[in-house]
């Protein structure tokens, strides 16, 4: 009974630590890096590269800006950039997959999957805040 209790509580703890979107963000942005350091020292793969940097480990930060936003409008404002960063990412992912730029598509389709499930995260997310911030509040 009380080894079932253990497998109980550490099964809550990863579905829990799978949908922290904070460490999900994080995860990605590692992932982008190594994706990064992956692709060929050309013109075409350094250029990717730098670009793919900036915009695949921005929303972590951003998400953290998010947080401690100073009003629901700046919460929104602050998510919405998380979400065009991730859709820039989402396009440079493609680039390099239509390009065959890396040997591990496999490694590659995960981060894409893990790009179109963050970009969704993010567009109910702002969706709801949006619908909240419209709801004026009673007591």
């Amino acid at each position: 009974m009380n080894d079932e209790n253990n497998k109980l509580k550490e099964a809550e703890g990863k579905k829990k630590q799978k949908y922290d979107i904070e460490d999900r963000l994080i995860r990605f942005a590692v992932a982008i890096l190594k994706l990064a350091d992956a692709l060929p020292n050309t013109r075409a793969g350094n250029h990717i590269a730098n670009q793919i940097v900036r915009s695949g480990t921005s929303p972590a930060p951003n998400y953290g800006e998010a947080q401690g936003a100073e009003s629901r409008k700046d919460f929104i404002h602050k998510m919405n950039i998380c979400l065009k960063e991730l859709r820039e990412t989402f396009v440079w992912l493609k680039i390099v997959k239509l390009r065959a730029m890396i040997k591990s598509q496999a490694k590659l389709e995960k981060l894409i999957i893990e790009c179109e499930e963050l970009i969704s995260v993010f567009v109910s997310s702002v969706k709801t805040a949006k619908k909240n911030a419209r709801i004026p509040k009673t007591r």
